[in-house]
């Protein structure tokens, strides 16, 4: 089933192009790894599926963006934003307690009642692989936590408000390995219940967790296909290029 379908969409901030003319469809329970080398317009295409793109100023807008048949740049953007969860590379805990971070967003949705944000918050947790470092700890500060931590913290917050989709903006660019491993887990778990799109900068990261993989290049979609396929054999040279590291 299909969850996006993107059509034409270009994105100019002033005289630059950032996106020309990239058409695709994101499948539903997946994870579509988008790569590409710096300025390729990634994180562009990323923010335009959350309408965080809207808040630059002298941008403009054409093309289509649909989620599950609606259009998505004429819904109510808070709606779209509770729809569509975005986890950005630095992890940004509030500074409240783990379990008020997690129970934040769910409170400015109107929840009070303890014991079901007992509930939102334990189950937030565990799908984000942080439940058993921190359930005799929820008390003390988001800050005490290790980067890692830290941003599986920011996973669970924003699985706590039960969105469509997250999208995750290079989330291990500043984690060890073995904290890379625990998200990348996360990850594939969740798209169980959720539509995940990941940008990238590890070619190897995309390789391991993308169902689909997409290549952008100075703001074209070059290449769209099964993971397997675009590590293996590509249909475009530049593809073939960027992923053996011969430029980037």
């Amino acid at each position: 089933m299909v969850k996006f379908t993107v059509t034409d969409l270009s994105v100019h901030f002033g005289p630059t192009k950032a996106l020309k003319k990239v058409t695709l469809d994101i499948e539903a329970h997946s994870i579509l790894s988008v790569i590409g080398p710096s300025n390729s317009g990634k994180t562009t295409f990323l923010r335009m599926l959350n309408r965080l793109n809207e808040l630059e100023s002298a941008v403009h807008i054409d093309g289509t963006v649909l989620i599950d048949g609606q259009d998505l740049l004429i819904l109510p953007v808070e709606e779209v934003r509770r729809r569509i969860g975005m986890v950005f590379a630095l992890p940004l805990p509030l500074p409240l307690s783990i379990f008020d971070n997690v129970a934040y967003g769910v409170r400015m949705h109107g929840e009070k009642k303890i014991s079901r944000l007992q509930e939102i918050v334990e189950t937030a947790l565990q799908k984000a692989y942080l439940w058993e470092e921190v359930k005799d700890r929820l008390q003390e500060s988001a800050f005490k936590l290790s980067g890692g931590q830290q941003q599986r913290l920011c996973i669970a917050r924003t699985l706590a408000v039960e969105p469509e989709v997250i999208l995750f903006d290079e989330p291990c660019s500043g984690l060890d390995p073995i904290s890379t491993a625990k998200v990348e887990e996360a990850m594939l778990k969740l798209k169980e219940q959720y539509t995940i799109i990941l940008v990238t900068n590890n070619v190897k990261q995309a390789a391991r967790v993308g169902d689909t993989t997409a290549f952008f290049l100075m703001g074209e979609l070059i290449e769209i296909g099964k993971t397997d396929k675009i590590f293996t054999v590509p249909s475009d040279n530049r593809t073939d290029g960027y992923i053996r590291g011969k430029f980037g």
